[in-house]
């Protein structure tokens, strides 16, 4: 018995029906293998993990962030990776800084935090540069005293941020200008910042703002750079402007 002819319906069914099912691998909006987004514990290169976890605060290279610039090579031969990964797993208590690691509370695993740590020193160190530096330690071990700190300061730091540490206004003349610096003993300021932060901005200092380190940006034979001491006697006497209640007078309840 011959087969019967096929329809023409039946046909184009069938044509319609292979047509689809060729064409279902690539249907408009259907991800690919290749563009699908790791799990975040799957992120492992540098670059990717500072931009979506660190560069809100610290900036996108590293600085010009509301934060401490982590790609400042005197800051990163001064903490190091160690004290840089201790940071980012456990966060800095009293500060915007949080805890990272995931058994912390935060998203991070403990390889993404020495990839982060070791990435920061290994992209923007330049231990080449600073080679023969003794450099302060990264934590007193010591105890600061505030009145000598106001010596220290006066020395080292009133001619940028004011006698009082309340700041100065810009100056601008034919032979010399100044930029405008905010007061760095106001409560509301220090409520933010960790006498440790303090000591890492004043040994590090903020090349992108203009802000010399320990070092300081005096020449010549008599020049001399902060030691080790007069770093923590100068955060000892910031830190002696912190109140309890920072910012505006508290209403009474009754």
């Amino acid at each position: 018995m011959m087969p019967k002819p096929r329809s023409a319906a039946s046909l184009f069914l069938t044509s319609l029906l292979l047509f689809a099912s060729a064409g279902c691998k690539d249907a408009p909006g259907k991800p690919k293998f290749t563009a699908e987004t790791q799990r975040p514990d799957q992120v492992i290169d540098f670059p990717t993990l500072y931009q979506q976890n660190c560069s809100a605060c610290h900036g996108a290279n590293g600085s010009k962030g509301a934060a401490i610039s982590l790609s400042n090579p005197v800051y990163l031969a001064t903490a190091g990776e160690a004290a840089i990964q201790n940071a980012t797993t456990n966060g800095i208590p009293g500060t915007l800084m949080p805890a990272f690691a995931i058994g912390k509370g935060g998203m991070l695993t403990d390889q993404q935090i020495a990839i982060l740590a070791r990435g920061m020193v290994e992209v923007w160190g330049r231990p080449s540069q600073l080679q023969g530096q003794a450099f302060p330690t990264y934590a007193s071990s010591t105890t600061g005293d505030a009145t000598a700190g106001h010596i220290a300061y006066t020395s080292f730091c009133s001619r940028c941020h004011g006698v009082d540490g309340a700041g100065i206004a810009a100056k601008i003349s034919a032979q010399h200008s100044t930029e405008a610096t905010g007061s760095i003993i106001d409560p509301a300021y220090l409520a933010l910042v960790s006498d440790q932060s303090l000591r890492s901005t004043i040994i590090a200092g903020k090349p992108e703002d203009h802000m010399p380190d320990w070092r300081s940006d005096a020449s010549g034979p008599n020049a001399l750079a902060m030691t080790d001491q007069q770093i923590t006697d100068t955060v000892t006497w910031l830190a002696s402007h912190r109140i309890a209640t920072p910012g505006q007078p508290y209403r009474e309840h009754p």
